[in-house]
């Protein structure tokens, strides 16, 4: 890329991320992907010392169906309009038997969420309907915002979204700055906490779709140490449909927290 276009992509980065005072390409981080023989770009954000880690910064500008991390969006859409009443809302198993044994019962939406059971956000969804999910989506200008079928459009690539775009919405959440009520935030941060330590705690929502050959695999969301968040995306791909994504993804996104020095509460 020349660099004239490199300048116009660090200034579309900055804007519509986090806006930090320093940005590193950790170049080293790759060895975490090519592990596993994986593409893809992670970026880490430290809100208290103002600096930029990314690796593959042209990745992390383009964009790619947000798959089950869209289940936050929803989850926020549905707490704002009363569609789920709370985070113990249940709605009752359809009876349709599927591949994940933890989606075939009653759910609320928090087991939902921690499951990331995908039949109960698309009848979230459906309830929400297409005209006030599409409101909404315009409203915080959600990647594309576009959508074809309201109970599919996160999972077919018709609504899109890029890592950067992606960390600029959770560092929005986190800090109360999206156009959502503070109770509705506030909820949809508690059902993003998977993990509580005494050096930290790691919230975050997984992602995983199919664009033509390739998988996708996603994880956004923060890690805290000391009252001190730093917010990350990770966004993966492989052709390979052997590979178990749900376990890749997360060990190197532990990889890499743990190569920036996370998880002993030193941050």
């Amino acid at each position: 890329m020349k660099q004239t276009g490199w300048i116009l992509l660090l200034i579309a980065f900055l804007a519509n991320a986090c806006a930090p005072n320093n940005v590193e390409n950790e170049k080293s981080w790759e060895k975490y992907f090519a592990e596993y023989k994986v593409e893809g770009c992670f970026m880490l954000f430290n809100n208290s010392q103002g600096t930029f880690k990314v690796y593959n910064l042209e990745r992390s500008q383009q964009r790619f169906l947000p798959a089950s991390t869209f289940k936050i969006f929803n989850s926020l859409v549905g707490l704002e309009t009363g569609v789920i009443k709370d985070t113990s809302f249940v709605i009752p198993w359809d009876g349709v038997t599927r591949d994940m044994p933890e989606w075939n019962h009653d759910l609320s939406m928090q087991q939902a969420f921690r499951v990331s059971a995908v039949p109960y956000f698309q009848e979230v969804a459906r309830r929400i309907t297409k005209p006030v999910m599409q409101h909404w989506l315009d409203t915080v200008k959600f990647g594309n915002m576009k959508i074809s079928k309201i109970d599919t459009f996160w999972l077919d690539n018709s609504l899109q979204i890029s890592p950067d775009e992606e960390l600029g919405f959770v560092k929005k959440l986190y800090f109360d700055q999206l156009p959502f009520h503070k109770v509705t935030m506030q909820n949809v941060r508690q059902v993003m906490l998977m993990e509580k330590k005494p050096e930290y705690e790691l919230s975050y929502k997984t992602g995983m779709g199919f664009s033509g050959p390739k998988t996708i695999g996603w994880i956004t969301g923060w890690i805290e140490e000391n009252g001190h968040p730093s917010f990350f995306v990770l966004n993966i791909e492989t052709e390979n449909k052997s590979l178990d994504m749900r376990t890749v993804r997360m060990n190197i996104l532990r990889n890499l927290l743990t190569d920036a020095g996370y998880f002993k509460g030193m941050k």
